[in-house]
Formats: structure tokens, C-alpha cells, sequence
């Protein structure tokens, strides 16, 4: 099986939880043992790919600024495609652009995804209900990547994927472990970093870091 393979499972979702007038989000990145997966939330309508005019590949992320900040700094990104990214305005992503930006991810050997592809037309809260939907889709994601490192962003994500109460703020830099198909994975939950969590941007790169050259 393939990653884009759970595609379709998604987009019944989206249908389900999701705005109707938005398409789903999917994921993108290095598909074979990346370095890290990097697991958020869920999409908004500010993803420019959610739109029912897109074309191209559903990337996380497309057309907005803050993430490729985090990235940047955590020096995931080439310098030259961050301020190409830093340079436009949400509408002036193409398909085409979208690709280049992920085939820097690619390079950089991470991978980006959602525990909820269900796209919103704003930030508003998803239940952990809804976030369950998705978790055995998510594993099987996991089981085809085969990560060497996972990080999960905020509480409820990390809870949700950890099956286990998980506070960021008391957990820093500490590893944890997930048994998925037979096989074990590092687990690193950190700080969420864009949106109300942009105040913790400079503790989730801290931590990052860390977790990157341990």
C-alpha cells in the first residue's frame, strides 16, 4: 500500500466532518523512513489547496507562512525557498510552487501530516471524537513511512495518538514510545506552533533541536 492510497478514505471523511465547500487535506513529504514526521491537527481553510478550484497536490500547509518559519529555523527549509514562500501572498501558490516546497521537505528528509485531514474553514475546536476517525488511518500512514522519529504538536493531538494523557508543557524533550503493526516508534510531543501556540514558537524549536540531534 501506498500513502496516497488512503486518499479516498479521507475524502469520505472530509464529507462527514468537514466543510462542504472545502476539499480534504492530505500530506506530503519524504515517503520512504524519513528522518521525522511532523503530525498537527487538522487543516483550515487558509490552505489554499482546500479550495474546489485547486489542481494540484493536497499538501499541509499550502499558501500560508508561519509553519515554513518554524521550518526555516529548524534549518528543514532552503533559505531560497523560504523567502520565496515569505514573498507571496496566499493566492499567488500554484501547483507548481506547491511541488517545489515539498520536494525541499523531500531533500530534508521529513514528512508532514494531520491527525484530522477533515478541512475547516477556520480554526475551530474538533472533538476528540471526530479526531478518532482518523487515528487508524493515521497508523496506517505511520506503517508505511516508517519514520525513524515521530513529533507530535500540542495536548490533544498527542494524547489522542499516544492514547495516553499527555501535557506538552510538563513532557519537554521526553521520549515516549508507540508499539504500531509490530513495530516501535520514538515519540515526541512538543508545543503547537502557529495559530493561539505562535507565543510558543521559540519552546517548540527549542525542543525540536534537541530532539533532532539526539
Amino acid at each position: 500500500m501506498q500513502i496516497k492510497d488512503l486518499n479516498q478514505e479521507y475524502d469520505k471523511l472530509q464529507a462527514k466532518y468537514g466543510a462542504k465547500e472545502l476539499h480534504s487535506i492530505y500530506n506530503g513529504g519524504c515517503e520512504n523512513n524519513p528522518e521525522i514526521c511532523f503530525i498537527f491537527m487538522n487543516p483550515t481553510g487558509k490552505n489554499v489547496a482546500s479550495s474546489l478550484e485547486w489542481t494540484g497536490n493536497r499538501f499541509p500547509w499550502v499558501g500560508t507562512k508561519n509553519i515554513w518559519k518554524l521550518f526555516n529555523q529548524l534549518n528543514l527549509l532552503d533559505e531560497d525557498i523560504y523567502q520565496e514562500i515569505i514573498s507571496k501572498k496566499a493566492s499567488d501558490w500554484t501547483p507548481e510552487f506547491a511541488d517545489l516546497v515539498y520536494n525541499n521537505v523531500v531533500k530534508h528528509q521529513f514528512f508532514i501530516t494531520n491527525l484530522g485531514k477533515c478541512t475547516q474553514v477556520d480554526a475551530r475546536p474538533i472533538s476528540d471524537a471526530v479526531y478518532q476517525k482518523y487515528l487508524d488511518l493515521l497508523y496506517q500512514e505511520i506503517s508505511i513511512l516508517k519514520p525513524k522519529k515521530i513529533i507530535t504538536f500540542g495536548n490533544q493531538v498527542s494524547t489522542i495518538f499516544l492514547k495516553q494523557t499527555i501535557n506538552v508543557s510538563k513532557c519537554r524533550k521526553e521520549e515516549f514510545k508507540i508499539n504500531i503493526n509490530g513495530v516501535e516508534y520514538p515519540v515526541y510531543p512538543v508545543y503547537y506552533p502557529v495559530g493561539n501556540g505562535m507565543r510558543n514558537i521559540d519552546k517548540s524549536i527549542e525542543d525540536i533541536k534537541y530532539i533532532i540531534n539526539k
